[in-house]
C-alpha cells in the first residue's frame, strides 16, 4: 500500500510543479525556474518518503511534514514569480487544489479496481486532462491578471482555494481516507466538479473586469484626442480668419510701404514687415509630425507643458503610416510624456527640461525620453522599469509601455545619468 502512496505522491508533486512552472509569470530564465522546480520536486519526495515510510503510522509525524509540504510549495510559487503579490499566492494554492483533486480520483480508482497499475495510469490521465483543460481554459487568464494593475488585492479570494483545500483533506485523506470511509467517494467527486465550475466563473468574472477597465481606459484616451482635434480645429479656424484678415489688410500695407519707400523710410518698412511676420506666426499650425493621431496627442502635451513652464525639445520623425497600432503606440508616448511632466512640474524652471526623441520607419521605433531628477529610483530587477512608489509593481503607465513593448517585441530600459532620468523604448522590425 505505501508503494502505491509513494507513487502516487510522487505523481502529484511532478503535475504540481507542471501547474506552478505553466501559471506562474517568471521571474527568472525557463532554464533556472525549472532547475527550481525540479530541487522542490525532489526535496517533496524526499519529505513524503519520511512522513510516509520512515515514520510510518504517526499522525503527528505526518501533520508536521504535510503543513511544511506546504508552506514550501506556496513558496516556491512566491519565490519564482515576477510578482510577488496575493495573485501569486491564489495560483499557489489553486496549484494545490488542482492536483489533490488528481491524488483524489487516483484513491477512488484504487478502491474501485483494487488494482495499483491502473489505478496510476488513470491518476496520471485525469492529471494530463486536468492540466490540458485548464492550459486551454483559463491560463492566459491567470496569467494577465498577474500582470495587470486592476483589482491588486486578492487576498480576500484566498479564502477560495483554502477552504477548497481543506474540504478535499478533510473528506478524503485526514483524519480518515477514502479508503475508510467510501461513501464519501460520491462527496469528492461533487466536490471537485463544484471547485471546477467556481473557479471558471471567478476567473471569467476577473477577466471581463479587467476587459471593462480596459475599455474604460481606451474611452478616456479617445475623450482627450477627440479633445484635442477639437481644439485644433478650433485653433485652424481662427488662424484662417486672421490671415484672411491679414491678406485682406495686404493692399493697405502694401501702399503703405510703397510710400514709404518714396519717402526712404526703411526703419518704419522694417516694422511693418516686422508685424507681418509676427501675425503670420501666430496663427500657425505647429505640425510635430505627419501622423494624424500621435500629432494631435502630442500637440496636447506641448500646451500641457507651456502651462506649467516646461520646456521641450522634441525630435520626431512619425510618418503618416506606422507598423505599429496607432492608438498603442501614441498611448504609450502620451503615458511617457504625462510622467515626465509630472517629475519636472515641482522643480525650479530652469530644471524644467524634458528631452523628447522620437523616431519610427518601416525598420524599427525608437523613443527616449528624459527628464531632470534628483530622487532616487527603485528599478524592478527583472523588468528594467521604475518600481511605483505606490506599490504594487509599476504604475499603469508603466504597465502600458511594457505591455506594448513585449507585443511587438521590443526592449525597454530605464537609467539614471548625470541627474537625468532616461527610458528608451527600441524595436527592429
Amino acid at each position: 500500500m505505501n508503494y502505491f502512496i509513494n507513487v502516487s505522491y510522487m505523481i502529484s508533486h511532478i503535475f504540481l510543479m507542471l501547474f506552478i512552472f505553466f501559471f506562474i509569470v517568471h521571474r527568472y530564465s525557463k532554464i533556472v525556474t525549472v532547475l527550481i522546480c525540479f530541487f522542490v520536486f525532489c526535496l517533496l519526495v524526499f519529505m513524503d518518503f519520511v512522513k510516509l515510510d520512515f515514520f510510518y503510522g504517526s499522525d503527528i509525524c505526518y501533520v508536521i511534514i504535510t503543513v511544511l509540504q506546504i508552506i514550501i510549495t506556496q513558496s516556491v510559487s512566491f519565490f519564482i514569480s515576477r510578482n510577488r503579490n496575493s495573485k501569486v499566492v491564489f495560483t499557489g494554492l489553486s496549484a494545490s487544489n488542482y492536483v489533490i483533486a488528481g491524488s483524489s480520483i487516483a484513491t477512488v480508482l484504487h478502491i474501485l479496481t483494487r488494482n495499483e497499475i491502473l489505478s496510476v495510469i488513470g491518476s496520471i490521465i485525469v492529471h494530463i486532462v486536468i492540466l490540458m483543460f485548464l492550459l486551454f481554459r483559463i491560463r492566459n487568464i491567470c496569467l494577465k491578471s498577474q500582470e495587470s494593475e486592476y483589482m491588486k488585492d486578492w487576498w480576500e479570494l484566498c479564502l477560495i482555494p483554502v477552504f477548497f483545500y481543506c474540504s478535499f483533506s478533510f473528506i478524503a485523506f485526514f483524519p480518515n481516507t477514502l479508503y475508510d470511509i467510501p461513501d464519501n467517494i460520491i462527496g469528492i467527486i461533487m466536490l471537485i466538479i463544484t471547485m471546477f465550475v467556481s473557479y471558471v466563473a471567478v476567473l471569467r468574472y476577473l477577466k471581463s473586469q479587467s476587459e471593462n477597465m480596459d475599455i474604460y481606459w481606451k474611452n478616456i484616451f479617445m475623450e482627450e484626442y477627440i479633445k484635442s482635434l477639437e481644439n485644433q480645429y478650433y485653433m485652424i479656424e481662427q488662424s484662417e480668419h486672421n490671415l484672411k484678415i491679414l491678406r485682406h489688410d495686404m493692399r493697405h500695407y502694401s501702399r503703405m510701404i510703397s510710400a514709404m519707400l518714396e519717402q526712404k523710410k526703411y526703419n518704419e518698412i522694417r516694422k511693418i514687415t516686422e508685424h507681418i511676420n509676427s501675425v503670420a506666426d501666430e496663427n500657425k499650425v505647429v505640425k510635430y509630425c505627419n501622423n494624424l493621431i500621435a500629432n494631435t496627442i502630442i500637440s496636447k502635451m506641448m500646451d500641457k507643458a507651456g502651462s506649467l513652464g516646461i520646456k521641450v525639445d522634441l525630435d520626431i520623425a512619425i510618418p503618416k503610416k506606422i507598423p505599429v497600432n496607432d492608438y498603442e503606440f501614441t498611448l504609450v508616448v502620451a503615458n511617457l510624456f504625462e510622467n515626465a511632466i509630472i517629475c519636472v512640474e515641482d522643480f525650479d524652471k530652469d530644471k524644467r527640461n524634458i528631452y523628447i526623441k522620437i523616431n519610427c520607419s518601416n525598420e524599427h521605433l525608437l523613443i527616449h525620453m528624459k527628464n531632470k531628477y534628483d530622487k532616487e529610483i527603485e528599478f524592478d530587477s527583472v523588468s528594467g522599469l521604475p518600481k511605483s512608489t505606490q506599490g504594487g509593481g509599476h504604475g499603469l503607465g508603466m504597465q502600458s509601455v511594457m505591455a506594448f513593448s513585449d507585443k511587438i517585441g521590443g526592449e525597454t530600459g530605464c537609467y539614471l545619468e548625470d541627474g537625468f532620468f532616461n527610458i528608451v523604448l527600441f524595436v527592429k522590425f
